[in-house]
């Protein structure tokens, strides 16, 4: 699977981006999907899950009630709808994939990640 992801860019607190990670190379609803993110000096950390089926979500709960992981399996694409955005949420974001219809919280379950788009939130 190759993970092609976009989206970021800068935008003041308060804002909205949409993040989206088109996938190739095996059948989409076989794989579920995980957005992560990493900042500067820190660990990647999970943001959100989606099942294969997209049945099953899941969030940290810092982006609770603010970031929405959805799919749509006939354009193989996962999106993040980011809103009400927070310096805090400055990051390089990633998407990955992982065999089967599951989704998990932990990156090291995750088969194989995109390259990373920095989303960059100004106070």
């Amino acid at each position: 699977v190759q993970l092609q992801a976009s989206g970021g860019g800068l935008v003041q607190a308060g804002g909205s981006l949409r993040l989206s990670c088109v996938a190739s190379g095996r059948t989409f609803s076989n794989v579920a999907m995980g957005w992560f993110c990493q900042a500067p000096g820190k660990e990647r950390v999970f943001v959100a899950a989606i099942s294969g089926v997209g049945r099953s979500t899941s969030y940290t709960d810092s982006v609770k009630g603010r970031f929405t992981i959805s799919r749509d399996n006939a354009k193989n694409t996962v999106y993040l709808q980011m809103n009400t955005l927070k310096p805090e949420d400055t990051a390089v974001y990633y998407c990955a994939a992982r065999r089967g219809n599951r989704d998990s919280r932990e990156a090291r379950e995750y088969d194989y990640w995109g390259q990373g788009t920095q989303v960059t939130v100004s106070s």
